[in-house]
């Protein structure tokens, strides 16, 4: 009898022995874990797309078509953005035009969750009227309908005039309205209209 007990003693002991050291492997593998998955690395490109070319419909007309060598979407961080780092060019059409407005920029990126876009590097936009506005940066807060940028923009359209606002502009995103900032230019004098006096 006395075998019997000392053996179920035994076992006991050796099981809960063994508990114990399996809850002090646990935890600290959990530590090692906890410290590993602190320093990993969350911001990388979760899609790359070469050669990408996206093209957006609304009712079977095309609203916009977009093209860049490199679009990279980063969205296992806390504020999701997309990047073209190697450049974009995009066409956006509108029913009161025939001629899609273009945009190129060296390099753009757009803030997924604030409908924010940035572009950059010899930004150029050419309106559906026909207006050219070059300039160093752009910003577009796509929820104000508001573009703008506090780098020097030189505006230009068909009949050669041409505008400078040294320090940048406010302008709605359809370009029908814009305000530039300390700005100066040339007019093609034929076409402005005459004053009475």
């Amino acid at each position: 009898m006395k075998d019997y007990y000392s053996k179920i003693f035994n076992l006991k002991t050796s099981q809960r022995f063994i508990l114990l050291l399996m809850f002090f492997l646990i935890q600290s593998c959990e530590e090692d874990l906890t410290k590993i998955n602190k320093n990993k690395k969350t911001n990388f490109a979760s899609q790359v797309i070469h050669n990408g070319a996206i093209l957006q419909k609304d009712s079977g007309q095309i609203k916009v078509r977009f093209k860049a060598p490199l679009i990279e979407k980063y969205e296992l961080i806390d504020s999701p953005y997309v990047e073209a780092k190697k450049g974009m060019y995009l066409e956006f059409f509108d029913k009161k035009s025939k001629q899609p407005g273009k945009i190129w920029a060296k390099y753009a990126r757009n803030d997924i969750k604030k409908n924010f876009y940035f572009a950059k590097g010899r930004v150029k936009i050419i309106t559906t009227e026909g207006q050219t506005f070059v300039t160093e940066t752009i910003n577009w807060d796509q929820n104000k309908h508001t573009m703008y940028t506090k780098d020097t923009v030189f505006v230009s359209d068909k009949d050669g005039n041409i505008l400078v606002g040294s320090h940048g502009m406010v302008a709605k995103d359809d370009f029908s309205e814009y305000t530039f900032f300390n700005n100066s230019g040339s007019f093609n004098s034929a076409k402005l209209p005459a004053t009475s006096q």
